[in-house]
């Protein structure tokens, strides 16, 4: 039967029942399909084509038995998001994560498993905690204390399935994902618009989450907030960088140290008082003027900017491409895989040939 992914699909694009029937020139009633989603009745060939074409999806997806689901679902969001642009965006990421695994099983690639770190999870009973968690993770993965390039792609070396979507009120989300049969992997989506060093700072934060565990009312979102900006700014290395007292700090030192470390202005000005470099006067000092900048109301957009682009996650296109390469696929197939169109696509690979 049909129903979730029907379901998923549906809620993937955005569509109602109705929205669903029109887009197939009612060719069956908004009702039909209610019962399809429900496992009530299943559409003969013609309807089922015609939805999956609707939706932008293969037959064969609808007819896969492969089920996901999504865990402890945390969003990024402002206030005003709408539960259901939530729904909306956990069905796009569902619908999204089965293609990634697809074109994994097409290549006869083992899924990467959530590389925990050995030391995972920290018990957090204060905020400093946080460092110390940030500290071990970084020896449990190697990295030492040099600044991470490619945030995105570490993160999906070690397992963690990281999508970039576009998004309007929700900045991303992060989550558990339960495949049959298989153990639980990771997913973090980000918000495909963002400018790098937020986008960044987001998967930081998110991977905090995953390896804290906060006690004694300790609060979450502050514990993973402190991990972040320890993990990507190692507390002695910023203070070799910066110095280990400031009365103040200028805003053209504060954007040459967000290049070394590929964070915000803003960012790097609390880490600095995190660490006992800044006062908490001279952060209020420097974050007036950060608000009369325009630098802490969106866009966002502060000086040396990183554009969006520079931490996009990639791996899965770079499937997409050698299963195409190697005539795992076609370029119909491959295309759907990336959502977008067969020209699209003779583009892009025009553009990554060598």
């Amino acid at each position: 039967m049909i129903g979730r992914k029907l379901k998923v699909a549906r809620s993937a694009a955005g569509l109602s029942l109705r929205g669903l029937a029109e887009a197939i020139d009612n060719r069956v009633s908004a009702q039909a399909i209610g019962k399809y989603e429900r496992d009530e009745a299943m559409p003969g060939s013609g309807v089922l084509i015609a939805l999956a074409d609707a939706l932008g999806v293969s037959v064969d997806y609808l007819l896969s038995a492969e089920e996901l689901e999504l865990e402890g679902v945390d969003f990024r969001k402002k206030a005003i998001a709408s539960a259901r642009e939530e729904a909306q965006l956990e069905a796009r990421t569902i619908h999204m994560l089965e293609r990634y695994l697809a074109v994994e099983d097409m290549l006869n690639l083992r899924s990467v498993d959530w590389e925990q770190p050995r030391s995972a999870p920290h018990p957090v009973a204060d905020l400093r905690d946080a460092e110390d968690a940030a500290r071990s993770v970084r020896e449990d993965w190697g990295l030492g204390n040099d600044p991470i390039p490619k945030l995105s792609e570490l993160l999906e070396e070690r397992g963690i399935k990281v999508m970039s979507l576009d998004l309007d009120e929700i900045d991303g989300l992060a989550a558990k994902v339960r495949r049959k049969d298989r153990a639980a992997s990771r997913v973090i989506v980000i918000k495909k618009s963002s400018w790098s060093e937020r986008k960044r700072f987001n998967l930081a934060h998110e991977l905090g989450h995953m390896v804290l565990a906060p006690e004694g009312g300790v609060d979450e979102e502050k514990a993973a907030h402190r991990f972040a900006g320890a993990f990507l700014m190692p507390a002695d290395v910023l203070r070799s960088e910066v110095g280990v007292h400031r009365s103040s700090i200028s805003i053209g030192e504060l954007v040459a140290l967000k290049e070394r470390f590929g964070v915000s202005i803003q960012a790097l000005a609390y880490r600095c008082k995190d660490v006992g470099i800044l006062s908490q006067a001279s952060l209020g000092k420097l974050f007036r003027i950060f608000a009369e900048r325009g630098w802490r109301s969106p866009p966002y957009e502060e000086p040396a900017r990183m554009e969006p682009e520079e931490e996009e996650p990639r791996r899965f296109e770079r499937l997409c491409y050698r299963a195409l390469a190697e005539q795992v696929i076609g370029e119909a197939r491959a295309a759907e895989l990336l959502g977008i169109s067969v020209r699209e696509l003779d583009a892009r690979l025009d553009q990554n040939m060598v």
